[in-house]
């Protein structure tokens, strides 16, 4: 039973370091109105493993407060990673189509108001869910659904599935 809280615990925190790492390492494209988060791909580690939830919780909260994000910013746009991290976990046994939606929709839904509201962006909310949308579907839709490709050869070995 240790070992297990002890595989968890390490694979969150692995999951989040690199979470974070890859959001400062393409920080230019990370952050704004038009925003590519190359890390979010890894919203979909949760089909192979439930210790991606907190890893990617905390791997944004840690981006977003060491990237300058703003108080609603750290809050939300975390919640929304966790939101979509927790939706690709139920949707793990689904097409792996289907397991990419809920982050792309967490962060449609909540980024372009925290834009607006956090800050001030004057866009609108429509156009800002446009963009933030097209930066997701590259992120976790294209980017995401290549990462369950190449680790789904490593299941076993990776996330030490017997």
């Amino acid at each position: 039973m240790r070992d297990k809280k002890v595989t968890f615990l390490t694979q969150a925190a692995m999951i989040a370091a690199i979470y974070v790492v890859l959001t400062f390492v393409f920080a230019p494209i990370s952050f704004g109105e038009v925003q590519i988060r190359i890390a979010e791909m890894l919203t979909v580690l949760p089909v192979f493993t439930p210790a991606a939830i907190p890893g990617l919780f905390v791997g944004c909260l840690i981006g977003n407060i060491t990237g300058g994000g703003l108080l609603p910013d750290v809050i939300f746009g975390s919640l929304a990673t966790l939101i979509g991290a927790v939706g690709t976990y139920c949707l793990r046994n689904s097409n792996r189509i289907f397991a990419v939606l809920p982050p792309i929709a967490a962060n449609i839904c909540i980024v372009p108001f925290v834009l607006r509201y956090a800050y001030g962006v004057v866009l609108p909310i429509p156009f800002l869910m446009l963009t933030v949308g097209i930066g997701e579907v590259v992120s976790c839709g294209i980017l995401g659904n290549f990462l369950i490709s190449v680790l789904g050869r490593y299941r076993n070995r990776i996330f030490n599935r017997a």
